[in-house]
């Protein structure tokens, strides 16, 4: 079916338009290989979207080029109805995208309360003159940046281990980390990479309870790469199923866990 078609059967064409990130056509190839193909789905402004596919689908793709780290070759990423690709990769904290990665991206030797702080600093307007010169609105801002870290530390339970270096904690710890570091920029859009890979099943669960949790707290919108099926159904208002680069699903957890396109991808057969 070509794409105005499905979208004039499904409503896709108007849910694009109200929605906060709208992929439309995505493809990339990388020599030889499509890692996206003709990709297209819309995330409403505060849902949560579960991204699954089987390894090598085009998940991690996908955030790359919502990240801005790859330029697709056809389609377009609209964030806010406007197009990614005429924004730098270093403007997305300050358009209101945050990412959290799979392998935690931290600073191990840093504190905790510094790691947080680096995640405030990407919104800071005073530059390297202004803090050179001890300007008042440099103060200032690092007044403000220090608060809403220190919030952010409260929030996230992490105020035994403040000023501990991350790298001496448990990996469960620096997960939570990294998650108030990315939420220091106040984004609109939250980007999970992953978030429950190497926690065990008691964290898994917290982490559910969280990610609803700050969802509700902020009203942002959450985009979550995932391979923990319980995870992904549990908070997702809406689920995208990926395989071989081409979107084979999208809708309420509940129609795509029975779609038999996705049965037949993760268990080899359709039932």
């Amino acid at each position: 079916m070509e794409l105005a078609e499905a979208n004039a059967e499904t409503g896709n064409g108007s849910r694009h338009d109200a929605a906060l990130l709208a992929v439309d056509g995505v493809t990339i190839r990388f020599g030889g290989v499509t890692a996206l193909q003709d990709v297209s789905f819309a995330v409403a402004r505060g849902a949560i979207c579960g991204l699954i596919g089987p390894n090598g689908a085009g998940k991690t793709t996908l955030f790359n080029c919502i990240s801005r780290l790859y330029d697709p070759h056809s389609g377009a990423i609209l964030f806010d109805r406007r197009p990614l690709a005429s924004f730098s990769r270093h403007e997305m904290a300050a358009l209101g995208i945050a990412r959290t990665f799979q392998n935690v991206a931290l600073f191990p030797t840093m504190t905790t309360r510094d790691n947080v702080r680096v995640g405030a600093h990407a919104l800071a307007r005073g530059g390297f003159l202004a803090n050179a010169l001890a300007l008042p609105f440099a103060a200032r801002e690092g007044r403000r940046i220090a608060e809403r870290a220190d919030a952010l530390i409260e929030e996230f339970g992490l105020g035994r281990v403040a000023d501990r270096p991350v790298g001496e904690l448990p990996f469960g710890v620096r997960k939570r980390v990294e998650l108030a570091r990315a939420l220091a920029i106040e984004p609109k859009l939250l980007l999970l990479d992953e978030p429950a890979a190497g926690l065990n099943h008691e964290e898994v669960d917290s982490l559910a309870d969280e990610i609803g949790a700050i969802r509700d707290r902020r009203g942002l919108a959450v985009l979550l790469v995932e391979h923990h099926m319980n995870l992904v159904m549990r908070v997702s208002d809406q689920v995208v199923a990926l395989e071989f680069g081409r979107v084979i699903a999208d809708g309420t957890p509940e129609a795509v866990r029975s779609h038999p396109e996705v049965v037949r991808a993760y268990l080899g057969t359709a039932t």
